[in-house]
């Protein structure tokens, strides 16, 4: 009997190593909200919008083929506007086969949307290649933001400076914001939430991956952030304003995931009713 459960007990061991390292890390789900928020206009009702996190591209199981899968996975939900989150590099992992910013770029250039796509840069971009990712992706027509904020027409994306490599400043960011006026804010890392002002109509952050193995509590140590798990994924709302967390697509550190699969955010903006 005691050979069988332990028979049992290592496939099982076995077979949970094979899922977290084989098969999660491949999947790709999208994950769509409708959210309500306070202060989005209701003429603007029904915007939706695409996002990404955390790619880490050249990690295992994310070569140029994921990265075009992604970009046609997000084309096919014909969003207003796509946001990248940043992290389009990696640099954790030593089984990396590492890819030129300029290919990754060029991939995400294909990305298509009436309003365009509006990026961030992430810590392992300014660690990886400091302003080149940056500039890879300003030459393929992708808008970077750093501390400002640029009008698309009915309302704004600010974007905020990676607060682990450079100085990010949110007044600066919002300075060119009318105060009336709807405005998303990009923000690799969650732990500058509480540094946002209520006029946000929604910040939207990565960085965390969800802990990649998800286990509540026992995924606490190794979640890279000043709150713990406060901000590990998904919809939170502090004092009316709202933050939404994606779990990313690539891996750092290790590449296996659990209960964190990659995702794109596909969100539905409408108006908080009064």
């Amino acid at each position: 009997m005691k050979r069988e459960l332990a028979v049992a007990g290592v496939l099982a061991g076995a077979g949970l190593a094979a899922y977290a390292g084989w098969i999660e890390p491949r999947r790709l789900v999208v994950n769509a909200m409708e959210l309500e928020l306070p202060q989005w206009p209701a003429h603007l009702s029904g915007v939706r919008v695409a996002a990404i996190s955390d790619l880490h591209a050249g990690v295992p199981h994310v070569g140029l083929a994921t990265i075009r899968r992604v970009v046609e996975t997000m084309n096919a939900l014909e969003p207003e506007v796509h946001l990248l989150l940043g992290d389009y590099l990696d640099a954790s992992q030593v089984l990396q086969r590492p890819l030129a910013p300029e290919s990754i770029a060029r991939e995400l250039s294909k990305l298509r949307a009436p309003l365009g796509t509006v990026a961030v840069i992430g810590n392992h971009d300014w660690r990886k290649s400091g302003d080149r990712m940056w500039r890879a992706l300003d030459v393929h027509g992708i808008t970077v933001l750093e501390d400002r904020a640029t009008d698309l027409g009915e309302f704004w994306v600010a974007g905020l400076a990676d607060m682990r490599h450079r100085r990010p400043n949110v007044n600066r960011a919002l300075q060119a914001v009318p105060h009336d006026a709807p405005v998303i804010v990009l923000s690799h890392d969650p732990d500058l939430f509480p540094r946002i002002p209520e006029r946000v109509a929604l910040t939207l952050a990565g960085h965390l991956h969800g802990g990649q193995v998800a286990i509540p509590v026992l995924r606490r140590p190794l979640m890279p952030s000043h709150y713990g798990e406060r901000y590990a994924r998904g919809h939170i709302v502090e004092h009316g304003r709202h933050l939404v967390v994606s779990s990313g697509i690539g891996t750092s550190g290790i590449p296996v995931r659990f209960l964190a699969p990659p995702e794109i955010l596909h969100l539905t903006l409408v108006s908080s009713p009064i």
